[in-house]
């Protein structure tokens, strides 16, 4: 059956982008197609060095009994086997563990190195790169009681390969595992508001846990990141009430400080007037004009509430008149 390729790239993409719980998969390491890296150049060198092994055998068997019998063929087949064995190579990434008599003996590469055939084994190869490790906490109560799922990204690298050889049976297991541990004691210990609003000191609290548990295996934890919590919907419409209420009230106070300016500055216009009640009357004016700005309505003004003004307009010109001809 045919396959989209680039359809079935976009949905893993979409897969590895979800959280966890939604997925209903472990923690998996994701990477993209074509990125990967490839051990042909170091199976290719062994395959190389065996044809080599064997061919000089051959030829040294040949000119040695003049043909090309069975002995030769063994002896030829040997000596490929015996230099598989004993010669190695690693790329710059990698660490190989080398043990002797069961023992372990050094850590080698990267690069080529030499063991000795059946008393040197190579057990394992440890990448060294740094890798990352999605791992989430379902349904985990917080100091409140109240349950979250909370989804998380971990970096992290093996910098000691005998210790992660050593003292740990499966250590991306291990790590994986301590880290959802350490996510859930994390989350114990706080609200769910202080869950929602201290993501960064989460993110410290899980990392230095695991830094602690993690560095007798070899393995540093280079950062934690929370990556979603989910809560129940009940919290989250209480939580936006409150938040909700919380900017009403910060709403408010900024109009009565602006307003506290306002008045400050029309109680000096008021007094150009002649001052009495026409800062109010100027306020209420202001008033009115912000609402049918607002608004689009259209307001009608009886004519008695303009009289004051026009009062307070003509005693002031005959204040000022009086005092010219005083002067006079």
């Amino acid at each position: 059956m045919w396959r989209n390729p680039q359809a079935e790239a976009g949905r893993s993409r979409q897969n590895a982008s979800a959280p966890i719980a939604e997925r209903g998969v472990p923690a998996t390491t994701v990477s993209a197609p074509g990125e990967r890296t490839s051990d042909f150049g170091v199976m290719l060198f062994s395959a190389f060095a065996a044809a080599v092994a064997f061919a000089l055998v051959c030829a040294a068997g040949w000119m040695l009994a003049g043909s090309f019998a069975f002995p030769v063929a063994v002896c030829s087949v040997l000596a490929a086997v015996l230099v598989v064995m004993a010669v190695h190579i690693s790329q710059q990434w990698e660490r190989v563990v080398v043990q002797r008599f069961g023992r372990f003996s050094r850590v080698a590469g990267p690069g080529l190195f030499f063991t000795i055939p059946f008393i040197e084994q190579t057990p394992i190869r440890i990448d060294c790169r740094t890798r990352f490790t999605a791992f989430g906490a379902e349904e985990t109560l917080t100091a409140d009681l109240v349950p979250l799922d909370v989804d998380a990204v971990m970096l992290w690298m093996v910098h000691d390969a005998k210790a992660a050889c050593n003292e740990v049976s499966d250590f991306s297991a291990t790590v994986e595992l301590a880290a959802q541990a350490a996510l859930r004691d994390a989350i114990g210990r706080l609200t769910a508001a202080e869950v929602a609003i201290r993501r960064e000191q989460l993110d410290v609290d899980i990392r230095q846990i695991l830094e602690d548990e993690a560095s007798q295996w070899g393995i540093s934890i280079l950062s934690v990141k929370i990556r979603n919590i989910l809560l129940p919907q009940a919290l989250q419409d209480v939580m936006s009430l409150e938040a909700q209420a919380e900017q009403r009230r910060k709403a408010r106070i900024i109009l009565m400080e602006a307003e506290q300016d306002i008045s400050t500055m029309i109680e000096g216009v008021g007094e150009a007037y002649g001052g009495g009640d026409a800062a109010l009357r100027l306020r209420q004016m202001h008033l009115m004009y912000e609402s049918v700005r607002e608004t689009g309505g259209t307001v009608v003004v009886p004519s008695s509430f303009s009289e004051g003004f026009v009062e307070k307009a003509s005693d002031q010109r005959a204040a000022e008149a009086k005092a010219a001809c005083a002067k006079k």
